[in-house]
């Protein structure tokens, strides 16, 4: 019988064994070199150069563009793993909550310490890469971010609609309601970076504390006060599975 074998040896159309091998040593040997990415990022800032970031992680800068091209592959992979992260922890704060109320403190909550457990990541992760030709920061934002932003707002709008029916108001009479997720995330967002970037010499609310004024300000207004329950604050991020480094 005149049966041609494929490279490992075995029959036509059988798997090679040591191409799977191959293919899970490059994923794994991937997502170390993010993680490695992720950690020389977190000590020594977004700005980071592919030299920087290959000699704080013990390799050459070639291992790094063999497997992300260049910079912003890099920073996307980055970010699309940090970005992940952050949506599970998000999505189960949320999940764990007894009131749609404690549910957006919750998300609220989380977005914050995780973004404070590594500013540096946490921009890496968020930012389009400066344009090459001009060197200014880009406009827009990576698209896991937006696509991660899509997914957050449904959440948030099941929550907002459950809180319009628990004080009695019908959120189909409500003619603009599916715009309050994507409102209630550009002020989370901004009042977050602006917060994250406030100068150590000046006063700043700790993260729960700024979770509970913008829970109140989305939802009651500028002169109401949220006090959330200890115990559905969220875990403190210095735990391992709470950080974004």
């Amino acid at each position: 019988m005149n049966t041609v074998l494929n490279a490992a040896g075995g029959e036509p159309g059988a798997p090679d064994g040591r191409a799977t091998r191959w293919d899970e040593h490059r994923q794994q040997r991937r997502a170390n070199l993010i993680r490695a990415a992720r950690h020389a990022v977190h000590d020594l800032g977004p700005q980071a150069s592919m030299d920087e970031i290959a000699t704080h992680a013990g390799t050459s800068k070639s291992v790094f563009y063999r497997y992300f091209g260049d910079k912003n592959g890099l920073q996307v992979a980055v970010g699309e793993r940090a970005i992940d992260f952050m949506e599970r922890e998000l999505l189960t704060a949320a999940e764990a909550s007894d009131s749609a109320l404690d549910g957006l403190f919750a998300m609220v909550s989380v977005y914050l310490r995780l973004a404070e457990s590594s500013p540096h990541v946490y921009a890496f992760s968020t930012r389009l890469p400066p344009d090459a030709t001009t060197g200014r920061p880009a406009q827009g934002q990576p698209a896991a971010m937006a696509d991660f932003f899509d997914r957050i707002a449904a959440v948030m709008d099941v929550h907002f609609r459950d809180y319009l029916r628990q004080h009695g108001r019908s959120p189909a009479s409500q003619s603009a309601t599916w715009y309050w997720p994507r409102a209630a995330i550009g002020m989370v967002r901004s009042a977050g970076e602006t917060w994250l970037g406030t100068p150590p010499e000046e006063p700043r609310p700790d993260a729960a504390r700024l979770a509970r004024k913008i829970t109140a300000w989305l939802t009651v207004g500028l002169d109401g006060t949220y006090a959330a329950a200890p115990s559905h604050h969220p875990t403190d991020p210095s735990t391992p599975e709470q950080e974004l480094s």
